[in-house]
């Protein structure tokens, strides 16, 4: 289960979320792997995996509240979704501006190779 709106908001307040509109959302949560996590009935945490469950895997939109980090629920998230039986032993790739030291926990490792196209506008 996923919470749109809290998942909307969670990655509006992020730099790699704020211009996604909530259907834009609600396509993505829809479309793909998504992991949630939760504390009680309140959604806490959130992350997605794009992929062709076989060879590759994009990590992306790993979040979680701000009152609740630091206490190791990203690596948790990010455990849970690289162990996924759907996606174990993809390769898995990712872009990030400032989460280096939690990937690399999980043998992601940067590269020169990597290229991307800018974003539409949204």
């Amino acid at each position: 289960m996923v919470q749109l709106d809290t998942v909307h908001r969670l990655l509006a307040a992020t730099y790699w979320g704020d211009r996604r509109p909530k259907d834009i959302m609600e396509h993505i949560i829809s479309s793909f792997i998504c992991f949630s996590l939760f504390r009680g009935s309140e959604q806490i945490g959130f992350g997605r995996a794009v992929t062709d469950s076989a060879t590759f895997t994009w990590v992306a939109d790993i979040v979680v509240e701000p009152e609740c980090r630091g206490a190791g629920l990203g690596q948790w998230i990010v455990e849970c979704l690289i162990e996924h039986p759907a996606i174990k032993g993809t390769q898995m790739v990712l872009q990030t501006r400032d989460a280096h030291g939690l990937y690399e926990k999980f043998g992601f490792s940067g590269n020169s190779a990597l290229m991307s196209t800018m974003t539409t506008d949204l």
